[in-house]
């Protein structure tokens, strides 16, 4: 195993990280028993970041992290949570959360702690709640060692948030096919730069770039003098970048996480050769070719009149023909939380808002049908089923909540 440092910690962390969100499962729930031998066999063979939030697995991941982590595990790895924002609305609902985390984890502090996908408004709310000295107190009572945030927003607004608080460091989408989407990699060096550590999520962006090996970008890998897979590729590219301290991989297979560990064994920053790199390059040109939709992510069609955010939601139509999940369950899903601003607070715009009103096509530098497009996008992922979906989200998170708060007073 790889090893590099957190600037700000001063501590050795494995290129790989493990992410909680996609653990097995059997019957609907996390298939403990296989979830915990994978888990701790890779500590076993040097992982030692474990990331979970409070609604991953409908709420179940924390709780599973801290008895994995029992018998000794948990001295063995850094341990990630994050504050669920979207569920705060006074200043004493931080502390709660967090005394309830610590309880699910069984442990008495957090070594990572992130404001779950930050945005610019959330931002400011959470300082109008006095999250700077929520975030003092806790690290004087040394309940967290570690400050941060993850972030799903454009360069401008992760820009803006990293220089209105000294982080510590930031987790952020980064893999070669979404290089200029959100943050990206502007996003990865400005950060760098300004002395974060730089956490890659999605660096197989959920899974959908393990499969990158349909016979159009297979005859491109071909061309490499050693043979790798579509999954070894990409986390390749992201452990070349010098700038990522780790990658994040949602590992709830034997065979993949035995692939990672291996690749964690031999990417390092800067391995690969300019063939490659170019390689890689030739391949997300082709995969974006084969997208139903041409667009990049700039954000220069920006702001919608009518509040649609297009470039997500072209980014969730295109994941329903190219990415991981087959159909569009995961995708469509994708799309109603970030249209919804149900994690957020912020709603971004469902496509069906759009008025035809015509001010984004002279912006977009790709020429895109824009409002034709999100026709499409309507037809795929709204329907009757669309608000009770955003009901039932909304419901959970506000059960969530109150059953975190309720908890809370009881300790």
């Amino acid at each position: 195993m790889q090893y590099r440092i957190m600037q700000h910690s001063g501590d050795r962390l494995s290129v790989l990280g493990y992410g909680c969100m996609r653990l097995p499962e059997k019957g609907g729930r996390i298939d403990e028993e296989r979830a915990q031998k994978q888990l701790r066999s890779a500590i076993d063979r040097g992982v030692n970041y474990v990331d979970t939030a409070m609604p991953y697995h409908m709420g179940a991941s924390e709780p599973f992290v801290g008895r994995a982590l029992r018998e000794g595990y948990r001295a063995k790895v850094k341990l990630a949570t994050k504050m669920p924002h979207y569920n705060v609305h006074a200043a004493e609902d931080m502390e709660r959360f967090l005394s309830v985390q610590l309880d699910s984890l069984q442990t008495d502090h957090v070594d990572y702690y992130l404001i779950h996908n930050l945005q610019a408004a959330s931002w400011k709310k959470l300082q109008g709640l006095g999250v700077e000295d929520f975030i003092r107190r806790a690290v004087d009572n040394g309940k967290i060692r570690t400050i941060g945030f993850s972030y799903h927003g454009g360069k401008k607004d992760f820009m803006e948030i990293v220089d209105s608080y000294p982080w510590e460091f930031c987790q952020l989408q980064i893999n070669y096919l979404d290089r200029d989407n959100q943050a990206g990699l502007e996003g990865v060096q400005y950060a760098a730069a300004k002395g974060m550590g730089v956490i890659a999520m999605e660096p197989l962006r959920g899974g959908a770039l393990a499969r990158a090996s349909a016979p159009r970008y297979q005859e491109i890998w071909d061309e490499a003098p050693v043979p790798r897979s579509p999954a070894e590729w990409a986390l390749r590219w992201v452990w070349n970048l010098p700038e990522v301290t780790l990658a994040l991989s949602g590992m709830n297979d034997e065979a993949h996480i035995e692939e990672n560990l291996r690749v964690a064994d031999e990417a390092g920053a800067g391995s690969l050769t300019p063939r490659e790199i170019d390689i890689v390059d030739r391949v997300c040109l082709s995969y974006r070719q084969s997208l139903k939709v041409g667009c990049t992510g700039c954000r220069y069609c920006m702001p919608c009149p009518s509040g649609v955010q297009i470039a997500s939601s072209f980014s969730a139509y295109n994941e329903s023909f190219t990415g991981a999940a087959k159909g569009i369950g995961a995708p469509r899903l994708r799309y109603v939380v970030e249209a919804s601003g149900v994690f957020t607070g912020v709603p971004r715009g469902f496509a069906s808002q759009c008025t035809e009103c015509g001010k984004c096509l002279s912006k977009c530098p790709q020429h895109i049908a824009i409002p034709t497009h999100l026709k499409e996008v309507v037809k795929k992922f709204e329907g009757p089923m669309t608000p009770l979906l955003v009901f039932a989200l909304k419901g959970f998170l506000r059960f969530s909540g109150w059953r975190a708060r309720r908890k809370a007073v009881r300790q």
